[in-house]
């Protein structure tokens, strides 16, 4: 099980690294918005992860059953994009709100 962990990022460190420098650059891009801009930006932003849910319907429909890591992770990726999509909405609706003349 390590043998294959180990073999796999030896294999992917490209792939790696551009995940983690895209991590980094995304905080200080984050970090760097007005809090005043940050919930309306973010609450867009979160409804962007459907993109992230098909994504990883699709990959789980190609996987082999046998791979519960790839499923394991499939799922995970559906359950908090779906998370994530769901709050966004509820954030950007709650913030209309304020809005609305009582």
């Amino acid at each position: 099980m390590i043998d294959q962990i180990l073999e796999f990022i030896g294999t992917h460190e490209e792939m790696i690294f551009f995940i983690l420098l895209s991590v980094f650059v995304g905080v200080e891009v984050i970090s760097g918005v007005p809090a005043i801009l940050h919930t309306p930006l973010m609450s867009g932003a979160n409804a962007i992860h459907g993109v992230v849910i098909v994504g990883a319907i699709i990959l789980m429909l190609n996987l082999e059953p046998e791979n519960t890591i790839g499923m394991a992770l499939g799922f995970l990726a559906v359950v908090l994009g779906t998370l994530n999509v769901v709050g966004g909405f509820a954030v950007t609706d709650r913030m209309l709100e304020m809005f609305k003349k009582k």
